[in-house]
């Protein structure tokens, strides 16, 4: 079933759609139990080989000279049994989800006709799982999706680019974890999540609808674009004594105000988004895991989020090989 799933790709669709091709392709009739069985089983055997040290970096092609790592989450609907307990969103205060974390790396040689960097075609890799990113005072190892991070970036031979990048969205616990496992990397905060907040502020300030609003918010791009950090925080000041809204994003360029020189980021040809990232939280984990009426355990998610990163990374074929020699050195 397995080798069948593997010669058609069919393991990156539903597994309606799954059966229905398996029909049509191979002539095999199977139910779409089994198909779900199927997959998790395979993907539960990928997540135990993405975490085994015995897995090699990949040194079939050069190290581009500069590497971009991104680390996001996404929400992942669950069973009432994988969320009891947990504090969420709901309005008693209840959760529904649990957040998967996805680290991404890839490279932007490329420019388009503006000069802005263009990722690289089969430049993206992906890494995934629910799990947590805090550090606990009694644990020796780091958190778990800190680990996963770094065994990304040891395959793609992050620490060899002549140039490293990590971009996020201004989560404190990414640039904790970018500043101790990649201290000599570049941090970037994504543009269009400052972007985002201020213009939330003028929102707060001045209304949804009026043209104050408009000419605050063009104002404050233009300042943010141009690297003038500080005409932005004098305009942020003026109302932060009356403005809530205000006040948090003062805090929050004051906290990230080194990640926003992105005039000397354009001039360096650095990507100062993370579009590849949140694309990749919707293609691993989104259009298969968020569908209508889909609830999910941990364990299920887990091997279904292993198994798509692995197809989508194009390391498929090598886990493949992997799995077949260490069937016949058994046998």
């Amino acid at each position: 079933m397995w080798a069948i799933c593997a010669s058609f790709g069919l393991t990156i669709t539903v597994p309606a759609e799954d059966n229905e091709l398996l029909g049509e392709l191979a002539g095999v009739a199977v139910s779409t139990k089994l198909v779900e069985r199927t997959a998790e089983d395979l993907g539960h055997e990928i997540a135990a080989d993405e975490r085994a040290v015995v897995v090699p970096p990949e040194t079939d092609k050069p190290v581009a000279p500069t590497l971009y790592l991104g680390v996001d989450g996404t929400g992942v609907p669950m069973r009432k049994q994988a969320v009891a307990g947990r504090k969420g969103k709901q309005p008693d205060g209840s959760s529904k989800t649990r957040e998967a974390k996805l680290c991404t790396i890839w490279s932007a040689e490329g420019r388009d006709q503006n000069g802005v960097p263009v990722r690289d075609r089969g430049s993206v890799t992906y890494s995934a799982a629910i799990e947590s990113a805090a550090n606990h005072c009694d644990d020796s190892q780091p958190p778990e999706f800190t680990q996963r991070a770094i065994r990304e970036a040891t395959r793609r031979r992050f620490h060899q680019a002549q140039r490293r990048v990590i971009l996020g969205d201004g989560a404190a616990w990414i640039w904790n974890l970018a500043s101790e496992h990649f201290p000599d990397a570049i941090q970037i905060l994504d543009r269009f999540h400052a972007k985002t907040h201020l213009a939330d502020v003028a929102k707060s300030i001045y209304g949804s609808t009026s043209d104050l609003t408009f000419t605050w918010i063009e104002k404050r791009y233009k300042e943010l674009d141009s690297g003038n950090i500080t005409a932005l925080l004098h305009a942020l000041r003026t109302h932060a004594a009356t403005n809530q809204d205000a006040r948090k994003c003062l805090d929050y360029i004051n906290a990230n105000r080194q990640r926003m020189r992105y005039d000397k980021f354009r001039q360096q040809g650095l990507c100062t988004s993370t579009g590849v990232v949140e694309a990749g939280c919707k293609v691993v984990v989104g259009t298969r895991l968020k569908r209508t009426g889909m609830h999910w355990t941990v364990s299920g998610a887990d091997a279904i989020i292993a198994l798509r990163c692995c197809k989508l990374s194009g390391r498929f074929d090598d886990f493949w090989k992997r799995r077949s020699a260490q069937h016949h050195a058994a046998a």
